[in-house]
């Protein structure tokens, strides 16, 4: 996946994440993500058990940087600062169904994380949009315009990708996301928990890291362990929109204390 920032009046759009994924046979149209043969193997091989420094290293290299970078400031932290309500735009009835599956997953699993959908376009900061994979590149070009289509295109051939706008206090005030539909049910759900997860703010990606879904070598299909670790640093009330890295460094060995409480708690860890 790549990072992309761009700029706009009024705002910055700070970041664009692109995914570009090997696709994997669909099983099961209408399957919960757990059953999912390519979903539930990853999940028994899943490493569970990491130290504070992989912990760390993984946070500090999604929050911060980007992977695809046009302008704008990156030594930040960026995260919503409030209440994120998703909105699906789309015909297809069972993949709202799975999106808010996702979106409820994520809600679950980041303690300090208000997000859920809603069904009411104004009232969303997250935006999803669900295309088929032949209009992908229209949807594209009615985004972003036809010049940076063809550059995203040319260079990265997604199958899905998401952006977000700040402020000038590095807050998120919107993001869109852009989902195929009928690339199976694997890439779809890989897709909506990359995607989603990044346009709240881990928006680089890095190879260095093999744990994350921040990775283009890795692909999953749930929201892992690791990744949980990066969003509940993030969305600690501690870690705020605008620190820079000496600063969330300071205040990290506190709130990793916690957040790893928490998700052992939540994932029932032996640990």
């Amino acid at each position: 996946m790549s990072a992309l920032n761009l700029t706009a009046p009024a705002f910055r759009i700070a970041l664009l994440a692109l995914a570009a994924l090997t696709l994997v046979p669909d099983t099961a149209t209408t399957a919960r993500a757990g059953e999912l043969p390519a979903i539930v193997s990853r999940q028994r091989s899943e490493k569970k058990s990491f130290t504070d420094g992989e912990i760390v290293e993984g946070f500090l290299k999604t929050a911060f940087g980007a992977e695809y970078h046009l302008a704008g400031r990156v030594d930040r932290i960026r995260k919503f600062d409030g209440p994120v309500r998703v909105y699906a735009e789309g015909d297809r009835a069972d993949r709202k169904t799975q999106l808010a599956k996702v979106v409820n997953d994520i809600a679950t699993r980041v303690q300090h994380l208000d997000i859920a959908m809603t069904t009411i376009s104004e009232a969303a900061n997250v935006r999803v949009k669900l295309v088929r994979d032949r209009d992908l590149y229209r949807t594209l070009t009615s985004f972003y315009g036809a010049e940076k289509a063809r550059e995203i295109r040319a260079s990265l051939d997604p199958q899905c990708l998401s952006g977000f706008r700040k402020n000038d206090n590095f807050e998120i005030e919107h993001s869109d996301v852009i989902l195929t539909v009928d690339n199976g049910d694997f890439v779809f759900l890989d897709c909506a928990y990359e995607e989603l997860l990044q346009s709240l703010g881990p928006i680089n990606d890095t190879t260095s890291v093999p744990w994350t879904m921040f990775n283009d070598n890795v692909s999953m299909g749930y929201f892992d362990v690791y990744d949980q670790y990066i969003l509940n640093l993030l969305y600690d009330p501690r870690i705020k929109a605008g620190m820079t890295v000496a600063e969330v460094k300071a205040v990290l060995p506190a709130v990793l204390k916690d957040v790893r409480a928490w998700v052992k708690r939540v994932n029932d860890l032996k640990e």
